[in-house]
């Protein structure tokens, strides 16, 4: 393939393999993918659900269900807006941040796990690689956010 097509679907075939391994290290710590994705969104700032929907591409019904769920579970609150009162913004709790901790930590070691099956120094480079396509992510949302 022209272009280097043929690295980027095997990259996007890891990409996939590679959410599944860490899907299971979220169950670990008793989170889906999606409210990991959430609890993240929220350790940034507090948000309204129409800003949770448009900064985690999903519906409002699927922001609704997710965060009922982490309500109940008091890992994110709910509270009226300060400027206007008809609005609620979401936040996490103190639960909600350690949890986060607790997923991260589950994460990074997951990653970690699945690299040592690399020699060292590509080792390094795929650790390397994920903090670059973070940075290219954050770089996409503050685009996207911008614009609204």
């Amino acid at each position: 393939m022209a272009g280097g097509g043929a690295r980027s679907v095997d990259g996007a075939r890891a990409v996939a393999r590679l959410s599944k391994r860490l899907e299971g290290a979220l169950g670990d710590v008793d989170l889906s993918l999606p409210q990991y994705r959430l609890l993240v969104f929220l350790s940034r700032r507090a948000e309204v659900a129409s800003g949770l929907a448009g900064g985690l591409a999903v519906s409002p019904p699927t922001v609704t269900t997710l965060v009922d769920g982490l309500v109940a579970r008091a890992l994110v609150e709910r509270t009226p807006d300060a400027d206007d009162r008809r609005r609620v913004r979401h936040e996490l709790t103190p639960a909600g941040r350690r949890l986060l901790a607790d997923a991260d930590a589950a994460l990074d070691e997951r990653l970690r796990s699945l690299a040592a099956n690399l020699p060292a120094a590509q080792a390094r480079r795929a650790l390397d690689a994920l903090e670059f396509w973070h940075a290219a992510l954050d770089a996409e949302f503050e685009r996207v956010t911008s614009r609204s």
